[in-house]
């Protein structure tokens, strides 16, 4: 079952990725150059399919996305923050680099450990800037002084604990680009804000692979007038039925 209205996405989740293919091969309208001559759209093309009925980013959370817990988890390990599949996290990256383009970018600022292969793989589209990531435990190979931050994690434990940046590596005066994999509720970034602001730092925006709509976290970072860039927003998610809604956003090219 397949709603689109207003370019909002509802899919019932079949069987398999096979099934899901042969049902929802037949809404693409638009092919991107990755794609070309293909007879189903390969699911890295995000930033050229934006204008796709369902684009390779939505479709590969929806063929493979699983929702747990109360209807707040969406695993995506499959191809996301686990186990990661990296053209299609290269094409993130370009993704990212679209939305900020002219943004000057002297350092991606991540958190462990789910951040850190997204952030890397965006690295080059912004040509190459040093990915320094936020550590949880202050381990004895960080000599030195440091910036530290609290957060709580959504998806853990939620129990307060520290990060760390070694002050070698975050200066006063860089412009910083935040990168993560989730939005929820928003800690990890404030965190990661926090961090900056004690080095001094300039952070230029804020780039997101999945946002939790229906939690706090975007509307308290919007609040702050920082440019918030999520490539996907999920409204709802119902785990009985699989369904998973995203947010209609502005074209943005």
């Amino acid at each position: 079952m397949l709603l689109c209205t207003n370019r909002h996405f509802v899919q019932k989740k079949h069987e398999t990725e096979a099934e899901n293919i042969a049902l929802y091969g037949k809404y693409l309208t638009k092919w991107c150059t990755l794609c070309y001559n293909k007879s189903v759209c390969c699911g890295v093309c995000f930033v050229q399919c934006r204008d796709a009925v369902l684009p390779g980013f939505f479709r590969r959370i929806l063929w493979k996305g699983k929702v747990r817990g109360s209807n707040e988890v969406l695993k995506v390990d499959s191809f996301l923050n686990h186990q990661m599949d990296v053209p299609f996290l290269q094409a993130i990256g370009q993704a990212f680099r679209q939305r900020f383009e002219g943004c000057p970018v002297d350092r991606i600022l991540t958190i462990e450990a789910s951040g850190i292969g997204i952030a890397c793989l965006a690295a080059p589209a912004f040509g190459n800037p040093p990915v320094v990531f936020a550590k949880k435990n202050k381990t004895k190979n960080i000599a030195g002084d440091v910036y530290i931050s609290q957060v709580e994690s959504f998806t853990q434990s939620k129990r307060p604990y520290n990060i760390f940046v070694s002050k070698e590596f975050l200066h006063p005066g860089e412009r910083v680009l935040l990168i993560d994999d989730f939005l929820a509720n928003g800690c990890a970034l404030m965190g990661l804000l926090e961090l900056a602001q004690e080095a001094g730092a300039t952070v230029e925006g804020i780039g997101i692979a999945v946002e939790k709509g229906f939690q706090q976290g975007g509307e308290l970072i919007r609040s702050k007038g920082i440019q918030l860039e999520s490539l996907a927003i999920v409204d709802s998610m119902n785990s009985e039925t699989g369904e998973i809604v995203f947010r209609d956003q502005p074209h943005q090219n």
